[in-house]
């Protein structure tokens, strides 16, 4: 409901507080609407804004003489026991002094009815300085009042039951359904585009059926997404109901308008009530699905008779119905995305082993059904010593060429970290890329070194496929108002079915990840591979496998929590970090052992291009808390064997940001020039001379007696399982190296400031 022609320009309500009884007629911009301050409430219920010293009241809803016996303007300046009696007032004053209301609406209590008022539920939150009291009429409880606790626990076992998505999405709308006593409970899934489809419901009998209907992005606003990042649970109780504003609108000490977002009682916009009558809703509840803290889709609750019903205590039950269903869509979702990473994982790890037993990074093409199926691809190409190499459907090579060209000049192909292009639609971005539409909407690739050129693309085919909309989403009706033309919702529900061309089947997150970490496996082919290396790699391979395999069997049975008692689920984690160490020390050792048989390979090397290689493969990303890398200069050139500094710096690099608890980790990767003003503390005699190097960080630091300890072979500082329980070689291994490029390695660090570690790479005074 938003019209890309109308995003600028000014607001209807520019230099006044907007409020919907005011302004919801003059709407051009659903994504402009700011739905979080309203200024209005649904009629059915009364708001009060007190300041939290004194509990004077500062803004009141206009409607509180009808439920209150009091004007606003009787209420306003004084104090809230004039509204709802000095004995509610002292039991208030101890709630807020001692429950977590900060943006947490809490019942407070049930006042009683007097000749001026019904009883009326009390809610209470803070929120900006303010504390904002919800009071709604409280239905007298009848026989067979609904037993939430007993409904709850009883849905909350069968939504920990189920196995896949499919199945807990039924559970999600029948038990909702059952609970509030709607007329239809459908989960409403957001794709990547963010156009949302209905992929269960659970309906009275005679009303059509929706499942599998999409509907355009725009039918929820982003303003109302983000809102239902922070809430769980929202009702609309009568959708025709008269709104009743905020007096004032704006606070009179901060000038600020109130912020809404958490009220039970937030006004609806005019667009979102005009849209539900036009489908004939009378009432409606929805709640979020989230995963992992983002937005997946929501639970969507319609009634068609009446206004419905949906007490506190009703909104407590659905919010925790909500919260136990996001949680378990989590879990459903990692255990499908494990399942599909284990047996990427095992296809990649044995196409790499291939490759590197061939001493050949063109051998992965040579087993199709491995590198296409896993990643669902038609086809791939690799790009590699100037030429492709493709197996499956692929364009030309000369389409490659071109397409190479356009993907080199790409922001996401120059990114520090995880460089990747990834597309269902190639045409759309890039034109000519609709003469192959047949074999390549779908790409996914990546570079493997940006020196020499190389990348890998996978390519998914176009997929013609057929979309059944709830009404044309393409239709953006307006109505002339006061202020000139203005949006109005659909009118039309009827089905509207469109035939997408130039599009395949998006890429799932999981697969992405899987090639950005085939990514990682194949780059130590493609960048200045040797046959000692390749023997190597090959040996690595066949040792690490059984371990790996014995890890992703634990994580397996780890994932199946239901059948495991907690000596066995100890026993396992205990197995997973077992193998997680011995594929450390397996790494470390096979390290070390490659380093004594591989000569360097010294030539003029671009440190900037190695760093920039180091930085793609540690991945900073994946660290917890933030992480900022500064490089103050270039780090020039230098004669040295690429592929070893590049292991010193991913190796020193890692360290930095895994032995690290600050929520900012900083690395500072430098160069001293030789003769250089600049400080060098412990600079082994006969090292100032010569460029040095230096990665510096922020971290935990180390103390001074173990300076030298840390380079010796399995030193560890700290406990096993601390820090990712590494074996203690990483370090060992990097001077190993900077050694036979006939260099020094020290560090300056101390406990709580952190660790900077300096190396030279003078070769030529003698590296071999």
């Amino acid at each position: 409901m938003s019209d890309p022609s109308s995003t600028e320009g000014r607001l209807p309500w520019d230099g006044q507080p907007y409020s919907i009884k005011r302004h919801g007629v003059t709407i051009t911009n659903c994504d402009r609407e700011p739905v979080h301050t309203p200024g209005c409430i649904q009629g059915h219920g009364v708001l009060l804004v007190l300041r939290p010293a004194d509990r004077i009241i500062v803004q009141a809803s206009e409607n509180t003489e009808t439920l209150l016996g009091a004007a606003p303007d009787e209420l306003l300046g004084g104090g809230v026991a004039a509204a709802i009696g000095v004995e509610a007032e002292d039991r208030l004053r101890g709630f807020l002094a001692s429950e977590p209301t900060d943006r947490n609406p809490l019942r407070v209590m049930t006042l009683p009815a007097s000749r001026e008022r019904p009883p009326l539920e009390l809610t209470a939150h803070t929120i900006d300085g303010v504390v904002i009291l919800e009071l709604e009429p409280s239905a007298p409880r009848e026989e067979g009042e609904p037993d939430y606790y007993a409904l709850v626990r009883t849905t909350t076992a069968r939504l920990r039951a189920t196995r896949t998505l499919a199945e807990l999405c039924d559970v999600i709308c029948r038990d909702v359904r059952a609970l509030t006593g709607l007329d239809r409970v459908m989960v409403y899934k957001f794709h990547h585009d963010d156009h949302g489809e209905v992929v269960a419901e659970d309906k009275r009998a005679e009303l059509p059926a929706w499942k599998g209907l999409h509907y355009p992005s725009d039918d929820i606003p982003r303003p109302a997404r983000r809102i239902f990042e922070r809430i769980w649970v929202r009702p609309v109780l009568d959708v025709s109901a008269p709104l009743a504003e905020i007096r004032p609108l704006l606070d009179p000490e901060t000038g600020a308008p109130l912020d809404l977002t958490h009220c039970a009682l937030r006004g609806a916009s005019i667009m979102y009530t005009e849209y539900l009558r036009n489908m004939r809703v009378t009432a409606s509840l929805t709640m979020s699905l989230r995963e992992e803290g983002r937005l997946w889709g929501l639970i969507a609750c319609h009634h068609y008779e009446h206004a419905a019903r949906v007490p506190y205590a009703l909104r407590a039950a659905c919010e925790i119905v909500a919260q136990v269903a996001s949680l378990q869509l989590q879990w459903v979702a990692e255990r499908d995305r494990m399942a599909r990473r284990m047996q990427m994982e095992i296809k990649h790890n044995e196409l790499v082993g291939r490759a590197a037993a061939a001493g050949d990074p063109t051998a992965l093409l040579r087993d199709a059904p491995a590198l296409l199926e896993g990643l669902g691809a038609g086809g791939a190409a690799l790009c590699h010593g100037g030429r492709w190499w493709t197996v499956g459907n692929t364009p030309t090579a000369t389409e490659l060429d071109e397409l190479a060209d356009w993907l080199r000049t790409r922001t996401q192909w120059r990114a520090p970290v995880r460089p990747i292009y990834v597309t269902d639609s190639l045409a759309r971005e890039y034109p000519a890329g609709a003469a192959f539409a047949d074999r390549a909407s779908g790409v996914l690739a990546l570079p493997l070194s940006h020196a020499q050129q190389s990348m890998m693309v996978w390519f998914r085919p176009e997929t013609i496929h057929t979309v059944d909309w709830g009404g044309n989403p393409h239709d953006k009706p307006t109505v002339v108002g006061p202020h000139g033309p203005r949006l109005t919702p659909r009118a039309s529900f009827e089905l509207f079915r469109e035939s997408v061309h130039q599009r395949s089947l998006p890429w799932q997150p999981v697969e992405v990840e899987a090639a950005a970490r085939l990514r990682v496996l194949v780059m130590e082919l493609v960048v200045g591979h040797d046959e000692l290396r390749m023997f190597s790699h090959a040996t690595q391979h066949d040792l690490r496998e059984p371990v790996r395999s014995i890890r992703s069997y634990a994580h397996q049975l780890l994932e199946e929590a239901a059948v495991l008692d907690d000596e066995h689920r100890r026993r396992l984690d205990a197995l997973v970090r077992l193998t997680r160490r011995m594929d450390s020390l397996l790494d470390s050792l096979l390290t070390l052992s490659r380093m004594a048989r591989v000569s360097l390979r010294i030539e003029d090397v671009s440190l900037d291009e190695v760093l920039a290689e180091a930085v793609e493969m540690v991945d900073p990303g994946r660290f917890d808390g933030e992480v900022e890398l500064v490089v103050p200069r270039p780090l020039g050139s230098a004669r040295c064997d690429r592929g070893r500094v590049r292991d010193v710096l991913v190796g020193l690099m890692s360290n930095a940001l895994t032995y690290n608890r600050e929520a900012r980790k900083r690395v500072e990767l430098g160069v001293i020039a030789p003769g250089e003003d600049h400080p060098r503390p412990g600079c082994p005699e006969g090292s100032a001379g010569h460029a040095i190097y230096y990665v510096r960080d922020n971290g935990i630091g180390i103390a001074p007696e173990h300076h030298e300890r840390v380079f010796g072979m399995f030193r560890r500082l700290h406990g096993r399982e601390e820090y990712g329980g590494g074996a203690g070689a990483g370090l060992t291994v990097i001077a190993r190296i900077v050694a036979r490029h006939g260099g020094r390695i020290w560090l300056d660090s101390a406990p709580g400031r952190g660790t900077t570690v300096y190396f030279t790479l003078p070769v030529e005074e003698g590296g071999t």
